[in-house]
């Protein structure tokens, strides 16, 4: 990586500069990235991705449900347990099941609290996202609202009229409107299907809205100590394209996203964790808006309110909708609606990571396992960057070879060192070496190992999935000996063997005259080490291969470069 430029033979004070803008840059992009992929404003110019440049506008006639009924809003809905009257009812819950999920329908409000992954697994058990428990609130609930009228809602008892492993069907009656809600489950995917009908019953006209929202409270799931993903609401319209929304935004209502859709939009809302997300896509392109807001300490809520326009006695009117719960899986979320695959985010380096996801997923389909892809696509890799990295090692071979003459250089000019440097650039000019050519190749890759690392960290298709012997989980660190002795911080082979690999590289290269660098040359193999130990397995492996190709690929020209010299 980085370390090999340290080896550039040239005065003091260019060798220190050249090693702090390697690093600068290095750091400066890794932090860009997490700054974007936790919604906050990146470090190089242009809104931040949870901001919009419109104010958000104001709630329309009729409001959203509220967790606190608005003395100004009679019609706000709010959340509420069974009392008085209904303290006594125990409703039912509904099973909608498929191969790939699990979903359980409460009849209270007809929402979904709980969503089983069958495919899925933590731990050995499959993973559950929807789920109402002491550690976690996450649900999807859909109801209804009209301007000075009481309607079915969320928090209201439905009637179950029919039930079948795909579909169910749910009334409930309110103020002389009935709502009739319709879930069928795809066969095999992720999609429910919610149709609500809604009939007039009353003798005048009304106006109502149908809210679809996700509820979720701040804690991140899935998260390490050593990486951060973003968790939390995005949005998405034709018009305004792809946002994410910080809780912490909620919390201080400080959301500044247009939240008017115009009707001929395309728009969605989502709740995002690290590896899986889930949608409310409505169907109907009628006058729409987004909403936000804390229920409770720690909870909060994102939706789509879509107005149904007016509706005559005895009438009725239909709005459907799709709802999502499942993995990131890229291919899936791109058939599901426009720009949903941003829910996997890449950041800012996505134009470089997509195509590196895409030929990932090409090789895997072909040998069926993700490690050696990983291995295949290293090589691939390696390939592309072969001119580069062969003027680089060329360049540190003929530095090697001029490493004598240059220390002698450092003897006969010590203390004078702008008469060292002008030697030196005298003898590189004789001997058309150039000193900067070992770092193009480097400084060219870094964003490729960053995207890499993206991929690996954000790939739901990664979770879970082995390479050979104790590597079963290449989106996990490698903790072959920390689970051999019982230690909680991940220490494993593989980072050991990327050590032993660097320094081998170190010694291949030209030694630093400077002791100092040459001591820091021996120690940056420890120090990356120790720091890989925390990375997922899947990207140290894809250094490992990196590090062993570029060794033999030195060595070899080394070796024709001594006998050349003799």
């Amino acid at each position: 990586m980085a370390y090999r430029c340290i080896a550039i033979e040239m005065n003091m004070d260019i060798k220190k500069t050249l090693l702090w803008v390697v690093f600068s840059v290095s750091g400066l992009m890794l932090f860009n990235s997490w700054q974007i992929q936790n919604g906050k404003p990146p470090l190089f110019g242009g809104p931040a991705p949870t901001a919009a440049t419109q104010p958000a506008a104001k709630p329309a006639d009729g409001g959203v449900p509220t967790p606190v009924a608005s003395p100004s809003n009679a019609v706000a809905v709010q959340d509420k347990t069974p009392a008085n009257n209904d303290s006594k009812v125990v409703t039912k819950t509904v099973h909608l099941k498929n191969d790939l999920v699990d979903l359980e329908v409460d009849a209270r409000g007809g929402n979904l609290i709980k969503a089983t992954l069958l495919k899925q697994f933590d731990k050995g058990e499959p993973v559950v996202i929807f789920k109402t428990d002491g550690t976690q609130k996450y649900q999807a609930r859909s109801g209804l609202v009209a301007n000075g009228l009481d309607l079915p809602n969320h928090n209201d008892v439905f009637n179950i009229q029919s039930t079948g492993p795909l579909s169910l069907v749910l009334t409930a009656e309110k103020s002389g409107v009935l709502v009739e809600k319709t879930y069928t489950l795809d066969k095999d995917g992720y999609i429910l299907n919610v149709k609500n009908k809604v009939t007039n019953k009353t003798s005048q006209v009304i106006s109502p809205s149908i809210y679809e929202e996700l509820i979720r409270d701040g804690a991140k799931i899935d998260e390490s100590q050593f990486y951060s993903t973003f968790t939390g609401p995005a949005i998405y319209t034709d018009k305004e394209k792809f946002h994410k929304v910080d809780f912490a935004d909620i919390e201080k209502n400080k959301v500044s996203i247009a939240t008017e859709i115009p009707g001929t939009d395309n728009a969605w809302v989502s709740m995002v964790q690290h590896y899986f997300a889930s949608a409310w896509f409505p169907e109907n392109l009628n006058n729409r808006e987004f909403y936000f807001g804390k229920i409770d300490n720690n909870l909060y809520r994102a939706g789509i309110k879509t107005a149904l326009g007016e509706i005559a006695p005895s009438a009725s009117k239909t709005e459907s909708a799709r709802l999502f719960v499942g993995p990131q899986e890229e291919k899936m979320l791109e058939s599901l609606a426009p720009g949903f695959e941003l829910v996997k985010d890449y950041g800012w380096l996505t134009i470089i990571a997509k195509p590196i996801f895409w030929l990932l997923t090409q090789i895997h389909a072909e040998i069926g396992n993700s490690g050696w892809s990983i291995v295949i696509l290293k090589i691939f890799i390696k390939l592309v960057f072969f001119p580069l990295s062969a003027a680089s090692y060329k360049s540190m071979a003929r530095m090697k070879e001029v490493q004598p003459r240059l220390l002698e250089m450092k003897e006969r000019f010590k203390g004078e060192p702008q008469k060292l440097n002008q030697a030196m650039m005298e003898m590189y000019r004789k001997e058309k070496i150039n000193p900067l050519g070992g770092c193009l190749p480097v400084v060219v890759q870094i964003p490729v190992f960053i995207s890499l690392y993206w991929v690996l960290l954000a790939t739901v298709e990664m979770r879970n999935a082995p390479w050979i012997l104790w590597i079963h989980d290449l989106s996990a660190p490698d903790r072959f000996f920390s689970d051999l002795i019982g230690l909680s911080i991940p220490i494993g082979i593989l980072p050991i063997v990327m050590a032993i690999s660097m320094y081998i590289q170190t010694k291949l290269n030209p030694t630093p005259p400077d002791p100092i660098q040459a001591k820091v040359m021996q120690i940056m193999p420890l120090v990356f080490s120790v720091m890989f130990f925390a990375f997922p397995s899947g990207l140290v492996l894809y250094w490992v291969v990196n590090n062993i190709l570029s060794i033999a690929q030195q060595w070899q020209i080394n070796k024709m470069f001594g006998a050349k010299k003799a």
